[in-house]
């Protein structure tokens, strides 16, 4: 989505004839909104759910202790639900 957005943005740069005023605005502003920390967590929220879903690993869910040292991991998918 960043780069769609990146990409329309250039391409308005580069075809308009506003001038290089409008330029630095368009540039200040993508600027603004790359840098802004609502952007940076939608892209590591975004980043850590792709992840998460081509994740190939199995989520382990913890069953009943053995003992105060061992407790048994069974993936998510393996529990039974109640």
């Amino acid at each position: 989505m960043m780069r769609l957005l990146i990409g329309v943005a250039a391409g308005y740069v580069l075809g308009a004839r506003a001038g290089r005023g409008r330029y630095e605005q368009i540039s200040r502003a993508s600027k603004a909104v790359a840098n802004s920390p609502a952007t940076k967590k939608v892209v590591q929220i975004s980043r850590q759910k792709l992840s998460d879903s081509l994740n190939t690993q199995p989520r382990l869910e913890p069953m009943k202790p053995l003992d105060e040292k061992t407790t048994i991991l069974v993936p998510q998918d393996q529990l039974k639900k109640k």
